[in-house]
């Protein structure tokens, strides 16, 4: 399954679909060293610090993006051995226009009935590296392309869904609400979904700054989850960066 993945895949997605970002900091960069040519103490002091700091910000994000996409295991799928899934099971993917992970699960549970859909909606879900990670990759075949509101899948039908670094794409709360009660009547009885995320907390404060405010908080995923009528049975730290949640519907053993 590693094979399947390409060394650096993860951190050189990340450059090439948020370049704007580096370019940016570059820019900032080289204008600070500019003006600490021409100012005096204590001002050329400040422009250096301001530099080292955008410098050192800059390198601690690629360098824990490089931990979590490329040297974490997450893409190894081995923290799914110890949860319920059966060889056959019906499994949905859902994914917010960029899937990493179809191709994955598919050699992971080779007799399921695997289902992949895409939410991406460019009005509503406007990230720019999702428009253009639309471009360097296409679609998982037979990828069916859904709306938030609505899944075209009859109610109790799976047995797991997945959504791998996808759901904190959608970035309204009411939104969020209605889509997470559609994948809860899609659940059978015993099924799982299984919500896998940065979080809004301080490991990622610490890694992206204020990026982090692009994730959402745990106390906010659960009020979501609450609202739609599911349970989080378990809740999985593959880093100390990324959560796994396991839910099933209220009341289930699963």
């Amino acid at each position: 399954m590693e094979r399947m993945r390409k060394p650096l895949q993860g951190i050189i997605n990340i450059i090439r679909f948020n370049w704007h970002f580096y370019v940016l900091s570059f820019v900032m960069v080289m204008s600070l060293f500019l003006l600490s040519q021409f100012v005096i103490e204590p001002f050329r002091f400040v422009a250096n610090m301001l530099n080292w700091l955008i410098v050192l910000v800059t390198l601690i994000s690629l360098l824990v993006s490089f931990y979590v996409y490329d040297l974490s295991g997450l893409y190894h799928l081995k923290w799914l051995d110890n949860l319920p899934i059966k060889a056959n099971s019906k499994i949905a993917n859902i994914n917010a226009g960029f899937d990493e992970t179809s191709e994955l699960l598919q050699h992971k549970f080779p007799h399921a009935e695997l289902h992949v859909y895409d939410f991406y909606d460019p009005f509503k879900h406007t990230e720019i590296s999702i428009k253009r990670a639309r471009k360097a990759y296409p679609p998982y075949p037979n990828t069916i392309v859904v709306n938030t509101d609505y899944l075209p899948i009859a109610d109790n039908q799976l047995d797991v869904i997945f959504l791998i670094l996808s759901a904190h794409e959608i970035r309204q709360l009411p939104e969020q609400n209605i889509f997470f009660t559609e994948l809860e009547r899609a659940l059978n009885q015993n099924g799982i979904i299984i919500v896998t995320e940065h979080t809004r907390d301080l490991p990622n404060f610490l890694a992206y700054n204020i990026g982090f405010f692009h994730f959402f908080s745990t106390s906010s995923w659960h009020s979501v989850f609450k609202n739609a009528r599911l349970d989080v049975k378990k809740q999985i730290k593959i880093t100390p960066f990324i959560t796994t949640y396991i839910l099933t519907k209220n009341g289930t053993t699963a």
